[in-house]
């Protein structure tokens, strides 16, 4: 089946427009992975150059500490590691550098933003995902689960989509022409999960019955336009009217 080889997270918006996320699948991951632990070392080859001028044997100031510190140490350098991951998820948008380079992300399982706590614990689990070395039992999980979610996401309740360039000349009706107003200072800034649901809403609109159609449109209107009242009316004066209008505010943030 199609769908089992391409498994996407179905998700709905509070306007109650369904959107279909595609999950990243374990190269995406894998690529994404590489990214980051080459980042890793070449923060700890810069890391060890920097210690090799206050220290000048190095290996012998290892070998003279104590075993408590040395394990504080392999300790200190598994944490540092985990709060790489979970400080860029956290801040980056459920990125890190290396999934921004390749275009997914982490998000809950209701399509939602990943929050802390999520985070943490995907990211703590990966030691278990790594046994019994090179991600053996992160890939095995990624294989056996259709939504390709190892045990830290499987714990965390998470999982990696792919985001979706959208080429909006699809959108683009030659008969309409977008009526002549702006969005005015009071507009939001549409973010990639506003983009999606307007583009979402666009998709569809022609098979929505036509009140169902005019009700969502106007609130897409009210949500991200910033209008005042006259023109808020030219705007909603029919649902082409409408759709041009929300096509261009999406444009607009290209």
């Amino acid at each position: 089946m199609d769908s089992a080889a391409s498994p996407s997270l179905d998700v709905a918006t509070p306007e109650r427009v369904s959107l279909s996320l595609p999950v990243a699948g374990i190269g995406y991951r894998c690529l994404a992975y590489l990214i980051d632990i080459a980042l890793l070392f070449g923060f700890w080859v810069v890391a060890y150059f920097t210690f090799t001028l206050l220290v000048s044997d190095v290996l012998g100031f290892l070998q003279g500490l104590s075993g408590f510190t040395q394990t504080l140490m392999v300790v200190g350098l598994f944490a540092t590691q985990w709060m790489y991951w979970t400080l860029a998820e956290v801040f980056m948008g459920g990125q890190t550098p290396g999934k921004r380079l390749i275009g997914i992300r982490v998000v809950r399982l209701d399509g939602s933003p990943v929050g802390l706590l999520e985070s943490a614990v995907r990211n703590l689990v990966r030691v278990v995902d790594f046994l019994p070395g090179l991600y053996a039992t992160g890939c095995l999980s990624m294989l056996l689960t259709r939504q390709h979610r190892r045990l830290g996401d499987l714990l965390a309740g998470t999982l990696l989509v792919r985001e979706e360039h959208f080429n909006l000349d699809k959108y683009t009706d030659a008969a309409v022409e977008a009526p002549a107003v702006s969005a005015t200072s009071g507009a939001v800034r549409l973010g990639p999960e506003d983009v999606e649901l307007v583009l979402a809403f666009l998709t569809r609109a022609p098979q929505l019955e036509p009140a169902a159609r005019a009700r969502l449109g106007a609130r897409l209107v009210d949500r991200y336009g910033g209008l005042g009242e006259s023109e808020r009316a030219a705007v909603l004066a029919s649902p082409q009217a409408t759709e041009s209008f929300l096509r261009a505010r999406v444009q607009a943030e290209r």
